[in-house]
């Protein structure tokens, strides 16, 4: 195995894992809140935070490194507009995961606290789960973008 193929092994890796925990909260989210079970929407939203810091959080640093890594070895040029359009949207993508985060540490907190007080969960929580799927939208789109940009290369 060849130096690159590991790099590119760890980019693809990144990018599945980023989509795969990404796709996963995203449901497992929308199902709690479904249920209007304050516990469950709890415990839910507290292994989504979990999930959210050691996985997603893990791949986005590593993409950068290891598409890079890619750049280098392979000669290719920051000019090639599909790298330009992929770095794009990875800013998009993180612009609107960063606040996400914050919003379901803050959704957990809320749903702990109402559960803990044998409470519904207050307006907040719902305007804020409005907005969390609000910005998942254009986070998660942007990266299926850029994983056609990566596969496709198109210009």
């Amino acid at each position: 195995m060849t130096l690159y193929f590991l790099f590119k092994y760890l980019h693809v890796l990144g990018a599945v894992v980023i989509l795969g925990t990404g796709t996963g909260i995203a449901f497992f989210m929308l199902m709690a809140h479904r249920s209007r079970d304050v516990a469950f929407i709890a415990r839910t939203a507290q292994t989504v935070v979990v999930a959210d810091m050691l996985f997603t959080l893990s791949a986005v640093l590593l993409q950068p490194v290891s598409g890079g890594a890619l750049m280098w070895l392979s000669s290719t040029a920051w000019t090639e507009r599909w790298l330009m359009a992929s770095l794009g949207l990875y800013a998009v993508a993180g612009l609107f995961w960063v606040p996400v985060v914050f919003m379901q540490i803050e959704m957990r907190d809320l749903a702990r606290n109402a559960s803990d007080r044998g409470e519904a969960l207050p307006p907040r929580y719902f305007a804020l789960f409005r907005r969390w799927f609000l910005f998942g939208i254009p986070g998660f789109g942007s990266v299926m973008v850029i994983l056609w940009l990566m596969i496709a290369k198109p210009w």
